[in-house]
């Protein structure tokens, strides 16, 4: 358990561990609520497709920024900072103003949030532990995400949006209490090849946000239609492929990290691909959704390590951690932009919501090509 040894890497994973109650609580309730408040699937689509837009935007303000105060200060700031978007989420009544603010808070919290925290990950971590660690981390998300969907959605049907979500954003708050005991990360001012270095993880951020378009985000809205858009029944469906999810947490980490990764990239990518067109079918046989909503939180732990392996171990090993992450979050924001205002088009036109999970596979398929050249130069 020398892994476990890091108390950087520790500190957090507890952040993490207490910011998923709100991300896998509240967070997973995000479009499906949008959906319950009136506004049409292409439009929640849409709506996503402008806040990573957004983002994408945003995103060069953070390298100067973290330079100036450090990277904890913004990791700190952007977890706060995303707790705003739940009241706002509450306040959502079909396309209208709230749907707009929300859409530029959420930009802003998410891009400080997610650009530091990756960047704080990969800095903080032992590249010789990366799988064990990121699988640790995803076993504990796994077992909060069992409670909080079920909680969320028996709140939402109890006390409304306004205390459920205002209950979430104030978690998210304490969230912020373990970044204060981590280290300080120094970011340079200038640094060259920061960018060039960055395209692989770039191009693999990429298409997982592609895959993340279909593969969840558009599953989500099927998957809540399907269930009679009942909360309580969508919190149940989440709550059981969690469990599913936890069994197979600290599985995979040991065996990437003892050069294995070739072999367990074929089974994720595979597995991957299988849920991908089990979700498509599913669609309309709430049995059947079920089921493939917890295989799906399965392959999520195969698929995770994998990636998150490969991208954090380039990012400490590229010229700024922080300008690789700005790089390769930005290439998740292109990704799933596209895939977002491509299925929403879609659907709009009458295709089913069943094209849009399987566009997903075209993701896939890039993303086991992008792998394999990683895998393969690590074990070379």
């Amino acid at each position: 358990m020398a892994y476990l040894a890091n108390r950087a890497v520790n500190l957090l994973n507890l952040h993490y561990a207490i910011y998923s109650v709100a991300l896998f609580g509240s967070g997973a309730f995000f479009f499906v609520y949008m959906l319950k408040a009136g506004v049409p699937a292409p439009d929640v689509l849409t709506a996503l497709a402008a806040i990573l837009a957004g983002r994408f935007l945003i995103r060069p303000w953070v390298v100067p920024a973290a330079a100036r105060f450090g990277l904890r200060p913004l990791l700190i700031v952007g977890t706060l900072f995303t707790a705003f978007q739940f009241p706002l989420l509450a306040a959502v009544d079909g396309v209208g103003p709230a749907l707009f603010a929300l859409c530029a808070v959420a930009s802003v919290g998410d891009t400080l949030y997610w650009t530091s925290y990756h960047a704080t990950f990969a800095s903080l971590g032992d590249l010789e532990h990366r799988g064990h660690q990121i699988s640790a981390r995803e076993a504990v998300v796994a077992v909060i995400g069992i409670v909080s969907p079920i909680v969320t959605g028996w709140a939402l049907v109890t006390f409304g949006p306004q205390i459920a979500f205002g209950a979430t954003a104030l978690v998210q708050v304490l969230a912020a209490v373990p970044l204060f005991g981590t280290p300080k990360i120094i970011i340079a001012r200038e640094v060259p090849g920061a960018l060039q270095a960055s395209t692989p993880g770039i191009l693999l951020f990429l298409t997982d946000g592609w895959i993340a378009t279909g593969f969840v985000v558009t599953w989500q809205i099927g998957l809540f239609t399907t269930l009679g858009e009942s909360f309580l029944a969508y919190g149940g469906a989440l709550a059981l492929a969690a469990v599913a999810g936890a069994a197979g947490g600290l599985v995979l980490g040991r065996f990437i990290d003892k050069g294995h990764g070739i072999k367990i990239l074929w089974l994720a990518v595979l597995a991957l691909g299988a849920a991908i067109c089990l979700r498509a079918s599913a669609l309309g046989n709430p049995a059947l959704a079920v089921i493939a909503n917890a295989v799906g939180a399965f392959v999520i732990c195969l698929y995770t390590p994998m990636l998150m392996t490969a991208v954090y171990n380039q990012a400490k090993q590229a010229p700024c951690t922080l300008r690789f992450h700005v790089a390769t979050e930005g290439g998740w924001d292109a990704g799933g932009s596209a895939a977002c205002l491509l299925t929403a088009a879609a659907i709009r036109h009458g295709a089913p919501l069943s094209l849009g999970i399987l566009q997903a596979l075209f993701g896939a398929a890039a993303a086991f090509i992008l792998l394999r050249r990683y895998y393969r130069g690590v074990s070379a």
